[in-house]
């Protein structure tokens, strides 16, 4: 097949069948295929298409995932659930068997909250642990070892007593001292991490649950239960929209947590700073992140000093416009500069960087400092 050929097959199907005129190639069986599963979604005119039909949409998504690979089948699908107004994919049990999950699969499920039919709730419930579960095991190993290792190295002691002792870190520090005689090591510099209290660390995540945040949310809940479960800090996790709801007691399961999220609505975001000023009990050992595209909806005068004084307390505040795989958001500049103003970060971040983003901010770092480090632009 020549050159020539090829290429204008590939603008035959990148513009569609009314091009066939202009562009009279001959397609494949395959090629066919195809054309038809794009012209179904791109070409919502042509009769045929995928329309609110069950077969057809349970015959299209079949056909997406036989053509392309997950990346463009995730595409596609969030692409007929945008142009096409297709919530049957998600309320019908055969349709959510159908789907490629993924993140922006899962916020979709979490909009549609109470009309999920209840025939359909297991199979979402399904997918939701799916996604849940590679994205754990994905990111959990990462957090905890940021975490841990931030905390363990500020609090390592020279001088514990004797059941403070960490014995393996102390015979490996000693073993030029050990004495062939006595078979044994003589442990001149004795490692301890001092004396444990419940938590060393406090962790506020507090995240707005309107519509456009679905994906942060997502990640967040996934951020919060790996942080609930590393008994050095002390996790709580609030949403909020014009209500705000404390889903600390959900972290020990995800994806109950995440279904206990109801996405869309206004936002208030003083009334969120408000019921977190009042959970926190250590501002000096406290970090709070606040996920939000800083759209108030709510009092903005009394919203800025609020976090005004978080930041006076001596709470340690970042505010992250969003946490998802973009790592950009649209949000309210105004606010973001009122925020830079007393102090606090303000940014976007991706998931693979949130890990040692928290163990810089539990290590007391300088986070303009590292936001820099790794390219990220700071408000």
């Amino acid at each position: 097949m020549s050159t020539q050929n090829e290429l204008e097959k590939r603008w035959r199907l990148i513009l569609g069948a009314e091009t066939r005129d202009e562009l009279p190639v001959d397609l494949s069986t395959l090629e066919k295929g195809i054309d038809n599963t794009l012209e179904a979604l791109y070409n919502t005119d042509r009769k045929g298409g995928l329309g609110p039909s069950s077969p057809n949409v349970s015959r299209w998504l079949g056909d997406i995932r036989e053509y392309f690979p997950n990346t463009v089948v995730k595409v596609m699908q969030q692409d007929a659930l945008k142009r096409l107004n297709l919530k049957s994919m998600l309320t019908e049990p055969e349709m959510l068997e159908n789907v490629v999950p993924d993140v922006h699969l899962v916020a979709n499920l979490m909009t549609l909250g109470s009309a999920i039919p209840e025939k359909t709730r297991a199979t979402a419930r399904m997918v939701v642990r799916r996604v849940v579960d590679e994205l754990m095991q994905k990111l959990a190993a990462p957090m905890e070892q940021a975490i841990s290792g931030s905390l363990n190295r500020a609090v390592r002691n020279r001088r514990p007593r004797h059941n403070e002792i960490n014995w393996s870190e102390t015979i490996r520090r000693n073993l030029k001292h050990y004495q062939a005689e006595y078979k044994t090591v003589i442990p001149e510099t004795r490692i301890g991490f001092g004396r444990r209290r419940r938590s060393l660390k406090d962790i506020v995540l507090c995240i707005d649950q309107s519509g456009s945040m679905g994906s942060s949310v997502v990640y967040s809940g996934i951020f919060g239960a790996v942080m609930a479960s590393i008994p050095a800090v002390r996790t709580r996790m609030v949403v909020f929209d014009t209500e705000v709801a404390d889903l600390t007691e959900e972290l020990q399961d995800p994806v109950e947590l995440l279904f206990g999220v109801q996405l869309g609505g206004g936002t208030d975001i003083n009334k969120a700073l408000r019921y977190c000023s009042q959970i926190i009990s250590r501002p000096l050992d406290t970090v709070m992140v606040l996920i939000t595209d800083l759209y108030e909806g709510g009092n903005q005068q009394e919203m800025r000093k609020k976090a005004a004084q978080l930041v006076d307390n001596g709470i340690q505040l970042i505010v992250l416009l969003a946490l998802n795989d973009d790592g950009s958001s649209y949000h309210d500049h105004s606010n973001a500069d009122f925020f830079a103003s007393i102090g606090v970060p303000v940014f976007a971040c991706t998931p693979d960087l949130f890990p040692d983003l928290m163990a810089a901010a539990l290590s007391k770092q300088d986070i303009q400092q590292w936001a820099a480090m790794n390219d990220i632009k700071v408000g």
